[in-house]
This record gives structure tokens, C-alpha cells and sequence, in this order.
């Protein structure tokens, strides 16, 4: 597996190899995340890095208005599968997504040897927004979320970011800073401060399950 310190000015450190569990956590662990595999594999690591603070963090007032509007529950780990195929949908704001099946099998497989989760958001039985990532000791890796009602996303962020604070964790990773991403609260680091950070982060022993509602 390539250094993080080998990436181009834009943040790629390699192309091609395969989406196998053993070779995504190294990569986790080393600092970089696959994108796109079309019409090949790419590795990353940006630089600034986006991440969210999870002592700092805070939701938005509007997001807990309508979480108790809409009555919506959250779980974690209730359909993995499901939550990354959502995320995979094309619509109007993004025509088209870089989950292809290899990833959806490749993360599904670290999901079910414990180092990948999922966050659900439901309206009585229909599920309106999630995210998924992967857990390494205390270091979360966010991948990608979707909302079908406004606000179920960020209200998917802030009852993670509560139930890595309850299990121990150290650092939430978001990739790569964008607006969308400033306005939900992430901020940007540099990576070798990320690196730092990540580093720290996997040497800490931490819990993922669920946790009250924020």
C-alpha cells in the first residue's frame, strides 16, 4: 500500500488494485480511501483533509425540530446493505455516484467482519436518510450518506457523531472538504495533521452501538 505522503498535488496516491476487505483497511489505516473505479480504481488522500471535530460539533436547532416533527427513529446497523445502495442513487443534485456493486460488496464484507456501519434514519417504516463508514479502533471514516426527506442526512450526521462520543471514539474523517460538507459542520485540517490525528485515533480502543437520541 502507497504512503499518504506519495499523493499528487490533487490527493491521488495510486491507481488500480482490487476492492478486497484486507487491502481497504490498510489503506484506512494509512490515511487514504478509494473513489471512483471508472474506469479504474482510485486511491486518495486530500490534502487539507475534512474532518468533524467531535468535541466541538453541535446540530442545528432546525435539524432537531424535525426529527421531532416527523417522529423519525434512528438504528445503526439495520440494513448496511441498504443505506449504501441508497447512497448509490443518481439524482437531481449528483446524476451520478461512485458506488459501483464492487464497493457495495467490498464494504458489505467489512460490515460483516465488524469494522463497517450504518447509521438509519425511518419515518415509521421507510427509510429517509442514512450514512455508512468505517470503524477502526477510534478513528470513523465517513463515506457517503442520502436523505429522502429534508434534513434526514444531517440529522444521520449528529446521531453519529453522539454515538461515536459515547463509544470513545477520537476522530471522524468526512475526506474531502466541500461546501456541502462546511455547511454540516466539518472543518478543514491539514493531512499531515490528519495523519497525526488518525494515528492517535487508531490506537484507542472504542465502541460502536447505538446511543440515545441527541
Amino acid at each position: 500500500m502507497a504512503s499518504a505522503a506519495d499523493s499528487s498535488a490533487n490527493g491521488l496516491v495510486a491507481l488500480g488494485g482490487r476492492l478486497l476487505p484486507d487491502t481497504l483497511v490498510a489503506a484506512y489505516r494509512a490515511g487514504i480511501f478509494p473513489w471512483s473505479s471508472d474506469p479504474v480504481l482510485t486511491w486518495w488522500s486530500p490534502d487539507p483533509r475534512a474532518v468533524f471535530d467531535l468535541d466541538a460539533w453541535r446540530p442545528h436547532r432546525s435539524v432537531g425540530r424535525a426529527v421531532r416533527r416527523a417522529g423519525w427513529r434512528f438504528t445503526v446497523d439495520r440494513d448496511f446493505e441498504g443505506v449504501m445502495r441508497a447512497c448509490a442513487e443518481a439524482g437531481a443534485d449528483r446524476p451520478s455516484t461512485w458506488i459501483t456493486d464492487d464497493f457495495v460488496r467490498a464494504y458489505v464484507q467489512l460490515h460483516g467482519r465488524g469494522l463497517a456501519h450504518s447509521v438509519e434514519v425511518w419515518e415509521d417504516q421507510a427509510l429517509v436518510g442514512g450514512l455508512y463508514g468505517v470503524a477502526l479502533g477510534g478513528f470513523f471514516g465517513g463515506e457517503s450518506m442520502f436523505h429522502r426527506r429534508t434534513d434526514a442526512s444531517k440529522a444521520a450526521v449528529g446521531y453519529l457523531v453522539e454515538r461515536l462520543r459515547a463509544g470513545g471514539f477520537r476522530l471522524l474523517d468526512a475526506q474531502v472538504p466541500t461546501p456541502h460538507l462546511a455547511r454540516l459542520g466539518a472543518v478543514a485540517i491539514p493531512r499531515a495533521e490528519y495523519l497525526a490525528r488518525l494515528g492517535r485515533a487508531l490506537a484507542v480502543a472504542a465502541t460502536f452501538t447505538e446511543a440515545p437520541p441527541f
